[in-house]
This record gives C-alpha cells, sequence and structure tokens, in this order.
C-alpha cells in the first residue's frame, strides 16, 4: 500500500498544481488579455495528468478496499481547484491511522 498510496500523493498535487494554475492564471489570461497558450498548454497537461490520477486512485482504492462510491469521490477531487489537495490529506491521515491502528503493538504495564 505504501508505494500506491505514494504514486496517489504525487499525481494528486501536480494535478491540483496545474488545475489552479489553469484556473487562476490561464482563464484570466485568456478571457481577460486574449491570452489562451497558458489555457493550450496547462490545459493539455492537466487533462492527461488527471487520466494518471484516475489510475492511481482507483490503484489505491482497491488496495485498501474503498467503496466504489468512495473511489469515485476521490477521483473527482481532481476535478475542483484546490479539493484535491483536501482529499489527498483526508486520504493520507485515514491510512496512517489504519496502518497504525494494524501495527501498534499492546504495551506491557510495568
Amino acid at each position: 500500500m505504501g508505494g500506491a498510496l505514494t504514486r496517489y500523493r504525487v499525481i494528486a498535487w501536480i494535478v491540483g498544481v496545474a488545475l489552479v494554475v489553469l484556473v487562476l492564471i490561464g482563464m484570466p489570461l485568456k478571457y481577460a488579455a486574449d491570452e489562451p497558450i497558458v489555457v493550450e498548454v496547462v490545459g493539455t497537461a492537466h487533462g492527461w495528468l488527471y487520466m494518471l490520477y484516475l489510475a492511481a486512485t482507483f490503484d489505491l482504492g482497491r488496495r485498501v478496499n474503498w467503496p466504489l462510491k468512495r473511489m469515485l469521490l476521490v477521483m473527482l477531487a481532481g476535478t475542483v481547484p484546490f479539493v484535491s489537495f483536501v482529499a489527498e490529506r483526508k486520504v493520507t491521515r485515514e491510512l496512517a491511522a489504519r496502518r497504525g491502528e494494524q501495527t501498534r503493538e499492546p504495551v506491557a504495564a510495568g
């Protein structure tokens, strides 16, 4: 699970940054300054990267046995600015807590 989580975290941040750049820089430049180059480049990159995000999310979701609804919600997080960062943080904390519960050894009283 560790490798799948790392892949998910990395691509979630990359997709999130690309989407923020697209929405906060590219779109204003396209419509206010009639300069579409950022949207053309970053938009295309975000589209391809989002496909990797979907694959990484699916891989992680299958490994940790998420229900389909949960997996779809995490996948959709890559389509709304800033939400992929929130989803990544929530997923990481949840899985870290789950891993801690599984590996925690009883403490001897003494």
